[in-house]
């Protein structure tokens, strides 16, 4: 399983990762290769005859609840935590930053349910804020202008998680591991940390990876299964 998971995430060319989506863009996506057979991505519009239209973006329109959408005055601009629809309420953003930073929709998916349970207003006790629970200071140098925005947490996050799959050959468990212990205690310690937090967060996150995988609908992925597994 390691073996094709470790195919599925690959290495990619760093111009790739490297591409920051602002938060009010829009996240049509070209694709070129180079001389060197290298792929490139940018969410720019280029004049370059190589560059290919890659991922055409879809303005949503905002369901109740969601950014942008209008609210009552004085009433909440989340519906409350345990309303469903938040498992496919950021369908559109999670789509595009999997294919800009070439992982696993899945992947980003299981790390937004195991970190947040998708709860753009989470915030752990350490200060780490948002559905992928970015620190502030990872934030800064991820670029991410403002951590508490849904759709800047969810790029942020996911640009984070490519980094880390580059720096550990595609390897999905020291990928999962390093995105919540680290990637220098990973590589301290030369593999997943021997931390219970950490080795159950693994545990967690490649679970519900593979149940994003068996099963096509995502906000019943996201629900226990009936027997916990």
């Amino acid at each position: 399983m390691k073996r094709a998971l470790r195919i599925v995430l690959g290495v990619v060319a760093l111009a790739a990762f490297l591409v920051v989506v602002p938060s009010g863009a829009r996240a049509d996506i070209y694709q070129w290769v180079d001389a060197d057979g290298v792929v490139h991505f940018t969410n720019k519009t280029s004049t370059d005859p190589r560059a290919k239209l890659y991922l055409k973006s879809a303005t949503p329109t905002p369901a109740p609840g969601a950014p942008g959408a209008s609210a009552p005055s004085g009433a909440p601009l989340w519906t409350p935590q345990r309303d469903p629809s938040r498992y496919t309420r950021f369908d559109e953003w999670i789509r595009q930053a999997a294919a800009l930073y070439q992982l696993p929709e899945q992947l980003v998916r299981a790390v937004i349910k195991v970190e947040s349970d998708y709860e753009p207003r989470a915030v752990s006790s350490a200060g780490a804020r948002g559905l992928m629970q970015l620190m502030p200071q990872t934030a800064d140098r991820l670029q991410v202008k403002d951590i508490n925005d849904p759709r800047e947490n969810i790029f942020g996050g996911v640009r984070y998680l490519r980094i880390l799959a580059n720096t550990f050959n595609g390897d999905l468990e020291l990928t999962v591991a390093a995105y919540n212990a680290g990637e220098e205690s990973v590589m301290k310690y030369g593999g997943i940390p021997p931390y219970a937090e950490t080795r159950n967060y693994v545990v967690k996150v490649t679970k519900f990876y593979r149940r994003y995988r068996m099963i096509a609908d995502p906000a019943e992925a996201s629900l226990p299964a009936p027997d916990g597994q």
